[in-house]
């Protein structure tokens, strides 16, 4: 990655009223620093109440496509995240995906 142009995305969803995530922060983030030319995730943070939820998440999303691997990537979320924020985490990655390809020029019909 030395000399690898990266971009910095946000996605952004809601979760549950009574979610702690929601009552610290408001909304849940999850950031992806990503590869501009490939699309390849180098890190990724979100926030969170438990630590562990933000190490299992970045074990799921870095070195992954999310073009590519958006179907996936979702799959894995489905079946691997049991959390009560399940949906805001694909929400946000959805919006994420979008922020990305709009970054980047790429319309839904291009993939990665």
């Amino acid at each position: 990655m030395e000399d690898m142009e990266t971009l910095y995305i946000i996605g952004e969803s809601r979760t549950n009223s009574d979610n702690a995530i929601t009552k610290m922060f408001g909304s849940f983030y999850m950031a992806l620093e990503m590869e501009a030319e490939s699309g390849k995730i180098v890190d990724f943070s979100c926030t969170h109440s438990l630590e562990l939820t933000e190490k299992f998440l970045r074990r799921v999303f870095v070195g992954r496509f999310l073009l590519r691997e958006y179907d996936q990537l979702e799959n894995e979320v489905t079946r691997r995240y049991h959390g009560s924020s399940a949906k805001a985490v694909l929400a946000a990655m959805k919006d994420a995906e979008k922020r990305y390809r709009a970054a980047v020029g790429k319309s839904e019909s291009t993939g990665g």
